[in-house]
């Protein structure tokens, strides 16, 4: 069983239009998973519904702790990608268990996203393993500490 936390992001984002502001929505990730060809194995919780950039040091020690209470030795965590890299190393020191954060670069609800890619390679990144905190974005495996977001071309990279 793999339990997934949920916790925002732009892979939750709502756009109405043009000119208005985003709002995080109602995950999608049961029809990601779904899309993905995963109908079991798995229990979703979500922990928050927040823009990383909004993260807190306290949200960060919810999730570590929600982590910490799952009874699933892996978890696949949502999480947006502007600071996943910031709660990965706050997971850090989190043993015996997998954990994998993923996310999106372009909302699930947008025809051109990266989201259910993503979603799906966590998934088999958080099956295949060994335990430690990774990060799984666009095709890559990071581990926890040596990653960052590159702004500019859009993607995760080793520091």
């Amino acid at each position: 069983m793999i339990e997934i936390l949920t916790t925002g992001g732009t892979i939750d984002k709502v756009y109405f239009d043009a000119n208005s502001a985003f709002e995080i929505g109602d995950s999608l990730l049961p029809e990601l998973l779904s899309e993905s060809n995963i109908h079991e194995g798995y229990k979703i919780r979500p922990l928050m519904r927040k823009d990383s950039l909004e993260l807190t040091d306290p949200d960060r020690q919810s999730i570590v702790a929600a982590v910490k209470d799952s009874d699933c030795p892996r978890i696949l965590i949502t999480h947006g990608t502007d600071t996943m890299a910031l709660t990965a190393q706050a997971l850090k020191p989190v043993t015996g268990r997998t954990v994998v954060l993923t996310g999106a670069m372009q909302p699930a609800r947008m025809r051109r996203t990266d989201a259910i890619f993503n979603v799906g390679f966590a998934w088999a990144a958080v099956s295949l393993l060994p335990a430690g905190v990774y990060i799984a974005m666009n095709g890559e495996v990071f581990e926890a500490g040596s990653v960052r977001k590159n702004l500019q071309a859009q993607r995760f990279e080793r520091t």
